[in-house]
């Protein structure tokens, strides 16, 4: 795929590595639209980009994940690059602490669920491209565990294999899937 002419969708995209890829791919006269959960940030990225389309959006809430999809499939046909970067991470210890349930579900929702629900509704939108990329952002922690994050490392582990399976199910299309 080449750099540029791109219209590209990043969850989690309002910070850390997701904003400095939505940068770069600025940068690189693609399309960038962000999806986030802190509408302050949102706000600022908009203010700085003014190329860049931002969307409000808890992917682990399902109303709002589909909220989003029609967005995409209304307002931005053109989507060809999918990267589910959005992630958390809780540290503890299960020796020492019960995390309550609501914040396993949250960990499991948005690090695992939200990637493998987004990636399925936004197949058949990129299988209207020419070519299209689904990119799934792992750990090595789903590889090498930490201690102190089991929840975190079973979710990127499990997004690991999820990427590996698709990548196999695309196979020889003209879809690409990397994590």
């Amino acid at each position: 795929m080449k750099r540029s002419g791109h219209t590209i969708l990043i969850t989690g995209g309002a910070s850390g590595i997701g904003l400095a890829l939505a940068e770069q791919f600025i940068r690189h006269n693609n399309h960038v639209i962000v999806a986030g959960r802190d509408e302050r940030k949102l706000l600022e990225m908009k203010a700085t980009y003014a190329s860049i389309t931002t969307y409000a959006c808890h992917i682990e809430v399902e109303e709002q994940l589909n909220a989003l999809v029609a967005q995409l499939y209304n307002n931005h046909p053109e989507l060809d690059v999918v990267i589910n970067n959005a992630g958390i991470q809780y540290n503890y210890s299960l020796l020492e602490a019960q995390p309550a349930s609501k914040q396993i579900k949250e960990e499991i929702a948005i690090n695992l669920t939200a990637p493998i629900v987004l990636a399925s509704k936004l197949l058949p939108l990129l299988a209207r491209q020419h070519e299209a990329a689904i990119v799934n952002v792992s750990s090595g922690l789903g590889l090498v565990p930490k201690k102190s994050a089991p929840v975190y490392c079973a979710t990127k582990a499990g997004l690991h294999l999820f990427s590996k399976s698709l990548r196999y199910q695309l196979g020889k299309t003209k879809y690409r899937q990397m994590s």
